[in-house]
């Protein structure tokens, strides 16, 4: 067999390749082991018929395309393991020239992990944020508790800010309802911005049953294209009024949130769990812009293929993101003004995916440089952590256990261990 090599592009190579007689012979020869299952002989049953009689049998021309198919096959896996070429994807073979027997010649082309440089990795210029909790932080997540454990006393009185209401209401656009605008022992509290402007603010001062119509306009960026700017008017019957009584910030309250005798201890507390999270996410954001320069000093070439496949797995993850909130991908790109969805992987999309690409490939060259390497160990550590996370559900727990499964967090941790280690060497 004869290669040569034809580097294409950064991402793609073409590969010229040669047979002669003896891979063609060999080739053949692996073509008749398999029809001579299904030759019908004299003499021999199906399946039983001896190769050397199989052959005076065998249908000549699917003998030979079953021989070329064999040795196209075998000869390209052997050429790009021949020359180190790591193929992303199945190869685009064209025969430039075949004789039965006698000669092959074909091109096989492919994109391919291409070569990464890396810049001086030692000497990015990143500053780690410093995690400082303010006493207006403290103070809110205070409230927040407050809150949760607020009484709720129903009252007579006419509606004010801060009531928890129970309502029905029905939206009509041009005195038709519309679909989303109809709700029936609806709880909403009073100044909590859930409803769009104007709605909450017209339910105060109504007592309850009272129905009353309150006239709004949709927000210009509303997320439904239809209702955008529309006008419309709700017809809403107050059924309740709930005041919500905040307890007092007082020892009792902090013993009722935690273990805490106090409430300088239970502010305590609070802090310390703020500039915790502070810290684990100023780690995070140091990580993200250390690998983001990563690539910037580096020569990263991305591959059509792997961006195509990044684009993919953000367009899945985003689609199911919105229909958590109800909506779809379709009613996103209108609330964001994409004339359609090209627009959007164009402006949003293959942007997002081309610097995964590059990032995935840098760090995969970085541990390579750093000899940086997953144990067993530490691969069946994280296997059994995500087991007892879904100890729960046992077919989950199977899953891990699976070939597949342990390549894809073997992966992470590789990641994981070649960001550390770009960590240490900034520090």
């Amino acid at each position: 067999m004869k290669t040569s090599v034809k580097h294409l592009s950064d991402t793609k190579v073409e590969l010229t390749i040669s047979l002669g007689k003896e891979e063609l012979k060999a080739a053949e020869s692996v073509a008749l082991t398999k029809l001579a299952k299904t030759v019908k002989a004299p003499g021999f049953r199906q399946g039983s018929v001896p190769v050397s009689v199989a052959a005076k049998h065998v249908n000549p021309e699917l003998l030979s395309q079953e021989t070329l198919e064999n040795a196209l096959s075998k000869a390209v896996a052997d050429a790009y393991l021949a020359e180190n070429i790591q193929a992303l994807d199945r190869p685009e073979v064209e025969i430039k020239k075949f004789v039965p027997g006698s000669e092959l010649e074909f091109t096989a082309e492919a994109e391919i992990i291409p070569k990464v440089t890396l810049g001086d990795y030692k000497k990015l210029k990143v500053e780690k944020a410093k995690s400082i909790v303010s006493a207006k932080e403290v103070d809110e997540v205070v409230e927040r508790m407050r809150a949760n454990f607020a009484d709720k006393k129903e009252v007579t009185r006419a509606a004010k800010d801060g009531d928890e209401t129970m309502i029905d209401f029905v939206g009509k656009r041009d005195g038709v309802a519309f679909d989303g605008g109809t709700g029936v022992d609806y709880t909403l509290t009073l100044g909590s911005k859930s409803f769009i402007p104007g709605f909450e603010e017209g339910i105060v001062g109504k007592k309850i049953g009272e129905t009353f119509d309150i006239d709004l306009v949709f927000p210009k960026d509303y997320h439904s294209k239809e209702l955008k700017g529309a006008k419309v008017t709700f017809t809403v019957t107050l059924k309740a009024i709930k005041e919500i009584v905040l307890p007092e910030l007082d020892d009792e309250l902090a013993a009722k949130a935690g273990p805490f005798k106090t409430v300088a201890e239970f502010k305590a507390d609070i802090k310390r769990e703020l500039k915790d999270q502070k810290e684990r996410e100023a780690s995070e954001k140091l990580k993200d812009e250390l690998v983001k320069q990563l690539v910037e000093v580096s020569t990263v070439p991305v591959p059509e293929i792997l961006r195509k496949d990044q684009a993919d797995s953000i367009e899945r993850d985003m689609t199911q993101n919105l229909m958590y909130q109800g909506l779809t991908l379709d009613q996103y790109l209108d609330s964001k003004g994409f004339d359609s969805k090209e627009k959007w992987l164009e402006t949003e999309v293959y942007d997002a995916a081309t610097k995964r690409v590059q990032a995935g490939l840098a760090l995969a060259e970085l541990s390579k440089v750093e000899k940086i390497d997953a144990t067993e160990k530490e691969l069946d550590d994280h296997v059994n952590l995500y087991k007892e996370q879904y100890k729960n559900n046992p077919k989950m727990v199977e899953q891990f256990d699976q070939p597949e499964a342990r390549r894809d967090i073997a992966n992470r941790l590789l990641t994981e261990k070649t960001v550390d280690r770009l960590v240490e060497l900034n520090a």
